[in-house]
C-alpha cells in the first residue's frame, strides 16, 4: 500500500478510535489492496461473506435483487468509506446483498477472522468497530426515516448532500433506485430544480 494510502487510512481510522502506530502496522501487515474492474464485485448475493473492505478510489453500490430480477440500490460507497455485507459478516449468513464496483475501483481488504483477532488483541480496535457500528446504525435509520418521512424531491436533495460530485459518476438509473423513484420521476426533479437555479 502506498504511503498516501496509508496515511488517508490512519487519518480515517483515527476518526473513530486513537489507533496507536504498533496496532496500525498490525492493520496493515493483514491487509491487501485488491484493484477491481468497472462492473466486478466485491460481494455476491448468495455467497458467503469474509472480508471488510476500505476504498482508496472508485465507487461501489450495494443492491439486493429480489425474485423477478428487479434491482435495489441500498447505498454507495466512495473513497475513504469502509465497505462489507455487514449483516451477513455479524450472523456468518450467506449474503442477500451485493456489492459491484460502478467505476474502477481500489480497496484495501482485511479477512474478517483477522480483523476479530485484532479486536482481541487491543481494546482501540473494539472502540473503532463499536463506533463504526454505531454509525452505520444512524445511516440506516436516517434512510428508513426518509422513506417514511420525506419527499421524493427531499430525498434527491439529501443525496446530493451525502454523495457530491457522486451524480456526474454513475447512471441516473443507480441514483433513482436508491432513492425509491423511477428514472423518469428522477429526470422531472432534475428538471424541476435546474429550471428554479435559471
Amino acid at each position: 500500500m502506498k504511503a498516501n494510502d496509508q496515511a488517508m487510512l490512519y487519518k480515517k481510522l483515527t476518526l473513530y478510535s486513537e489507533i496507536p502506530a504498533q496496532e496500525f502496522e498490525k492493520f496493515v501487515k493483514i491487509s491487501r489492496v485488491c484493484h477491481l474492474k468497472k462492473g466486478e464485485y466485491f460481494q455476491r448475493a448468495g455467497e458467503q461473506s469474509h472480508k471488510l473492505g476500505f476504498v482508496i478510489s472508485g465507487i461501489l453500490r450495494l443492491y439486493y435483487t429480489n425474485e423477478a430480477g428487479e434491482e435495489f440500490n441500498k447505498s454507495f460507497c466512495i473513497k475513504n468509506d469502509f465497505v462489507a455485507a455487514y449483516s451477513a459478516l455479524l450472523q456468518n449468513f450467506v449474503s442477500r446483498l451485493s456489492i459491484q464496483t460502478l467505476e474502477e475501483t481500489t480497496l484495501l481488504v482485511v479477512g474478517y477472522k483477522d480483523y476479530l483477532q485484532l479486536l482481541n488483541q487491543h481494546m482501540c480496535w473494539q472502540i473503532l468497530g463499536r463506533r463504526i457500528a454505531e454509525n452505520l446504525f444512524i445511516k440506516k435509520e436516517e434512510k428508513e426515516s426518509q422513506f417514511l418521512l420525506d419527499s421524493a424531491e427531499t430525498r434527491y436533495f439529501k443525496f446530493l448532500k451525502e454523495y457530491p460530485h457522486l451524480e456526474a459518476r454513475i447512471k441516473q438509473y443507480h441514483i433513482a433506485s436508491y432513492l425509491g423513484i423511477t428514472p423518469v420521476a428522477l429526470s422531472r426533479i432534475r428538471t424541476k430544480l435546474q429550471r428554479k437555479l435559471t
